[in-house]
């Protein structure tokens, strides 16, 4: 069946009808390369939705002090709600069961200098647990422990860009900084995936930053971090638990929106991830969609040179061409035109993506890719249903009487 005479005849035959030939593989290689496309933007889709989490942890909840908007228990409505150290130790005492690790957060601006150079930073004044909710890596010395937080020391972990901001080339490790007036100790430089304005931070134990602002224990916010194995069930039971027992200890309403704000990272990683898999399942069925308009394209054609070809396959079964022979000549032809376009339509489609790269994250689509196995995948299917769009018109084709064949116009 794949002769090289019969190899011989099929490139004859293509290039006799270069025409009929080329749109039979631009269709193919135009549906592959669409689809490639399709499922790369999809892919890049959910890749933005997940970059949104890159540099939190997704096992936390944040809690936020606010204002309240009604009245309740003799406390009258636009009350300030605050938080202090206290609200941290209830936490640990009442949901033990519940958390991995727990952490104050408390941001201010300071103009920071070392010798000749000085620039502005977000100071915050943090926990150790604080290290592992923003996935800050450590990459020289250490990040503060909990014996900086009991003896309230001026040390410091700075930014990579902190660093290089202040101390250029040097190291930073040792030295002392002029923090708005107040000399600490670095002890640690870190780097982190969430980018520069994070890699611009300066931590330092929450204790410190208390003392400094004339020994009071309020903090800005609390973030309670829940063992990973509670799942998404136990952590929004945990957050509801929570967000009701913090409520109730600052004498807040039940019903009132204001008070506490609660953000549960989980929900929201759970609730992104749905929206970017709809997203790439639109995509991929846009995709499909398009191969089979290739598909059902490839099948029109085939039919159309099968009957262009009827007089021929006449004379052919005249002079005693089988029927097996025949389906085969028209088999081959077929398969050979859907792989070797949809080989072309793989490698633009892939080439493309990777033309694009980052260039859309404007429009939510990042590093857009397609698994190999994923495009070949596709590849095949319209190489399968190539064979089969040939296959059926010429088994008609064979089974015609030569008489008939021949009368043919």
């Amino acid at each position: 069946m794949w002769s090289r005479d019969r190899w011989q005849e099929m490139f004859y035959t293509l290039r006799k009808n270069k025409l009929r030939t080329t749109l039979s593989g631009f269709t193919v290689a135009l549906g592959i390369f669409i689809f490639v496309v399709l499922f790369g933007f999809g892919n890049g889709l959910k890749n933005s939705f997940e970059q949104f989490f890159v540099d939190d942890s997704t096992n936390s909840i944040w809690l936020y002090p606010g204002q309240t908007e009604k009245p309740y228990r003799g406390y009258k409505a636009k009350r300030r709600i605050i938080f202090k150290n206290d609200d941290l130790a209830d936490i640990k005492q009442n949901f033990s069961f519940f958390i991995d690790y727990i952490t104050p957060r408390i941001s201010r601006g300071a103009l920071v200098k070392y010798a000749k150079e000085s620039n502005n930073y977000t100071i915050r004044a943090v926990a150790p647990g604080h290290q592992f909710a923003e996935k800050t890596m450590v990459t020289d010395g250490r990040y503060i422990n909990e014996r900086d937080v009991k003896e309230k020391t001026k040390y410091a972990t700075i930014g990579r860009l902190v660093e290089k901001d202040l101390f250029g080339n040097k190291p930073a490790l040792g030295k002392n900084i002029n923090v708005g007036g107040i000399s600490f100790k670095v002890i640690g430089v870190f780097k982190d995936a969430g980018g520069d304005n994070e890699e611009r931070l300066i931590y330092i134990p929450y204790t410190t930053r208390q003392q400094i602002e004339k020994s009071n224990d309020r903090v800005d916010q609390i973030m309670v971090a829940f063992k990973p194995e509670l799942g998404y069930a136990g952590a929004m039971a945990f957050e509801k638990k929570l967000n009701t027992f913090m409520r109730k200890k600052h004498n807040i309403a039940p019903s009132d929106r204001g008070g506490i704000y609660v953000r549960n990272v989980a929900d929201e990683f759970r609730q992104t991830q749905n929206i970017g898999s709809v997203l790439q399942y639109v995509v991929l069925f846009i995709g499909i969609g398009t191969l089979l308009a290739g598909i059902i394209g490839i099948s029109n054609i085939m039919v159309f040179v099968v009957k262009e070809r009827t007089k021929e396959l006449g004379i052919r079964k005249a002079i005693g061409a089988t029927p097996k022979s025949i389906v085969g000549m028209i088999l081959q032809e077929s398969v050979f035109i859907t792989a070797i376009a949809g080989y072309a339509g793989l490698l633009a489609g892939v080439g493309t993506l990777a033309l694009i790269g980052d260039s859309l994250e404007d429009y939510f689509i990042t590093n857009p890719y397609i698994d190999t196995i994923e495009a070949i995948g596709a590849t095949v299917i319209l190489v399968i249903f190539g064979a089969i769009a040939g296959y059926i018109p010429a088994r008609r084709a064979a089974k015609i009487k030569p008489i008939i064949a021949l009368r043919d116009e």
